[in-house]
């Protein structure tokens, strides 16, 4: 039995993918619909992960871009601390904007730049003590809740969605890649 559409008073959300495949069908008979029940669900989980993701770093006083920039070098070891060029290549932004978010973070008193030893225009960018508790409170906060979203998905399930996800991501972007 197919569904049929909400009505304007119903939220987008109680409108399943498969409805909307169904709609396409019944309407355009022969319109390609198979990736309806993959791609919708995928833009509205995304969609409701960072709008919690959002919600978590402002309670934690943090914004996404600071978090990722106070992330990758926390992440990169003890002396917590890279080259904008490596930071730029780690976090696939620009290197304008890196230095955007440097700058912010250092007023910020987050992070300390530092002439490079391997060349004249080489900076390194360290954590500073306040960096790194903010960072430790932040990562805690938004992966301790992201664990929470996931954690209806047993150990198999989890398994198999990570190697689905990364089957999928490869391939699009293999076929997306002339695209740009």
């Amino acid at each position: 039995m197919v569904e049929t559409a909400p009505t304007s008073g119903e939220a987008a959300v109680a409108y399943p993918a498969a409805q909307i495949a169904a709609a396409w069908r019944r309407e355009r008979p022969g319109t390609p619909t198979d990736s309806i029940e993959i791609v919708t669900p995928i833009w509205r989980l995304a969609k409701l992960f960072a709008d919690d993701r959002s919600r978590v770093l402002r309670a934690a006083g943090i914004d996404a871009a600071t978090l990722d920039l106070l992330s990758v070098i926390r992440r990169s070891g003890p002396p917590y601390a890279l080259s904008t060029r490596e930071i730029a290549q780690r976090t696939l932004v620009t290197a304008g904007a890196i230095s955007q978010r440097v700058a912010r973070a250092e007023r910020d008193g987050l992070v300390r730049r530092t002439p490079g030893t391997t060349g004249r225009r080489t900076v390194l960018v360290s954590l500073t003590a306040e960096g790194q508790g903010l960072i430790e409170r932040s990562v805690d906060a938004a992966l301790g809740r992201e664990a929470a979203l996931v954690s209806c998905l047993s150990e198999p399930d989890r398994a198999s969605l990570i190697e689905l996800l990364e089957k999928l991501t490869t391939d699009v972007r293999h076929r997306t890649a002339d695209q740009s």
